[in-house]
């Protein structure tokens, strides 16, 4: 009997419970802008990583809610997250550069932001900066000019 191999999916381990299936990420490889000589015109080595994160099983609503707030405009209005990488002259170095900020961004997004507990200003803080205030406003009266009055002259 003969068993059926099945093909291993490499994944990618974000957190503990966030890991992404490579075949997820899309990846193309784009010309660089910038200095480079002869070779920046012949040689795509940036790279320009996909990532449709809306349609992910791997992350929840809340994540993918904060990613948004995150990713800003690099995440478009379908949901699919575009990051270009061309820090580095080899192809195979910004591949890893983009995998990398991917996985960073997910690990920001999937931290609980922390609760913010209310506070009020105590009382004497409020009177220090009201004693404050009127130190300084007392500074800047001093340095008006004086102009003589009738009785004076």
């Amino acid at each position: 009997m003969c068993a059926r191999q099945v093909p291993v999916m490499n994944m990618i381990q974000v957190t503990d419970t966030i890991a992404l299936n490579e075949s997820e990420i899309q990846l193309d490889f784009i010309r660089a802008a910038g200095p480079g000589g002869q070779n920046v015109n012949k040689v795509s080595s940036a790279v320009q990583l996909r990532f449709d994160a809306k349609r992910c099983s791997a992350i929840n609503d809340a994540v993918y809610e904060h990613l948004k707030k995150i990713a800003g405009r690099r995440l478009t209005a379908k949901g699919v997250l575009i990051l270009k990488a061309n820090r580095f002259r080899s192809q195979e170095q910004n591949r890893q550069d983009a995998v990398h900020r991917l996985i960073l961004l997910i690990q920001r997004a999937a931290e609980l932001p922390r609760y913010r507990r209310p506070t009020k200003p105590s009382v004497a803080s409020g009177q220090r900066r009201l004693t404050a205030k009127r130190h300084r406003g007392e500074i800047k009266n001093r340095r008006k000019t004086v102009r003589p009055s009738e009785e004076e002259a």
